[in-house]
């Protein structure tokens, strides 16, 4: 149960030389810490989905006692029954160990597409343990300048693959996507940010799509919901009745749907709570506060590219967040991390986050406040 909980990257030890290492992605691996005829060395078990606590234990006390004779565990390993993989089946495996943890269907394939396209055919049928940068470097070139995102983001997985094969005691050394860059051209800038509106546009853009004919109805109330709460999305358009507390004016988002895997709790203020009650008569008897025609399905995100399409406006809705992160800053005395947490990022000094237990939800409730009346004329 603590292995399962835990969640801070870090090293933690279970004794006589036995770590598990907990990565920022959130992977979990075993690592043996022991002296191998008068030098120190770290053996990799695999990760904690391949190798239970218990299997470790016992992989740890038998290399022990084989570096306590004289020695060589990992050479006798290799001897044995164990074959090193090629990178295309080490990347099957990664991706096979780390799918269950991704909440999100469209990452968890293109993860594995976007090595078994620009990866494999460069290196997918050499072994993990003779890919040195060179190799990695032919991967990434063809694609470096003319696919900047894909590219950065199929290094990145490159470098989980063979950080996981170097845990699982198939290479050893430093993993070769590091500086790998170095041997490649700058890529220009790329536009990150969600185009937004200014924030002083807003209540002129919540009256022209209150005042909107011939658009559902029922979308009206979801892209309206989303700008006075600040959510995203898949937020909105996946929320249920069930997280909606009317007493406490509160709707409480789970963590399976919240990006951060966190449960978030948005105050409601009283234009929120009427347009919910608009939606609930629309709704009917569906669990979702936003559905679909059928009212099984939620709605399409598309029905706010629609909307947008039809004002003539070139900004996304999840822009909407930038717009309210901007008025908080600059219309408001309110202190920066309370809207941060209206926007459920996480604190990103990891200090300051260990202290934190509260959600600052009676500022955040203020705030809200203030935000509605200021994009609803209320």
């Amino acid at each position: 149960m603590q292995i399962r909980s835990l969640k801070t990257p870090g090293r933690y030890a279970d004794g006589h030389g036995l770590y598990l290492l907990v990565d920022p992605s959130g992977s979990k691996r075993w690592i043996l810490r022991i002296v191998v005829q008068g030098k120190r060395r770290d053996i990799g078990f695999g990760g904690v989905g391949l190798v239970s606590l218990a299997e470790a234990r016992e992989k740890a006390l038998a290399y022990r006692r084989i570096a306590r004779n004289g020695g060589d565990p990992v050479a006798d390993k290799r001897k044995g029954v164990v074959t090193v993989p090629t990178f295309a089946e080490a990347a099957e495996t990664v991706h096979a160990e780390h799918k269950a943890t991704w909440k999100n269907a469209k990452h968890t394939a293109q993860w594995i597409t976007t090595l078994r396209t620009y990866a494999n055919p460069h290196i997918g049928s050499k072994r993990v343990d003779q890919i040195e940068t060179p190799d990695v470097l032919r991967a990434l070139a063809p694609i470096w300048l003319t696919k900047g995102e894909t590219a950065s983001r199929v290094r990145q997985r490159i470098g989980t693959v063979l950080d996981w094969a170097k845990a699982a005691g198939h290479r050893s050394g430093d993993n070769p996507v590091e500086g790998v860059t170095r041997g490649l051209p700058k890529q220009g800038e790329r536009e990150k940010h969600h185009a937004a509106l200014p924030y002083t546009e807003v209540p002129a853009f919540v009256a022209r799509l209150r005042a909107m004919s011939g658009q559902g109805d029922i979308g009206r109330l979801a892209f309206e919901f989303l700008i006075l709460t600040a959510a995203r999305t898949g937020e909105v358009l996946g929320a249920h009745w069930s997280e909606i507390n009317e007493a406490e004016a509160l709707w409480t988002v789970p963590a399976a749907r919240m990006k951060a895997g966190r449960e978030h709790r948005v105050p409601l203020s009283v234009r929120a709570r009427e347009v919910l009650t608009q939606a609930k008569g629309l709704a009917g008897d569906s669990a979702l506060v936003f559905p679909g025609r059928d009212g099984t399905r939620r709605l399409s995100n598309i029905v706010f590219f629609k909307a947008l399409q039809r004002m003539a406006v070139p900004i996304t809705a999840h822009g909407f967040r930038s717009s309210f992160r901007d008025w908080a800053a600059e219309a408001t005395t309110l202190p920066r991390e309370v809207a941060e947490m209206a926007l459920a990022h996480a604190v990103e000094n990891r200090v300051e986050a260990a202290y934190r237990r509260g959600d600052l939800l009676a500022k955040r409730r203020d705030l809200m406040d203030q935000w509605t009346t200021f994009v609803a004329a209320l």
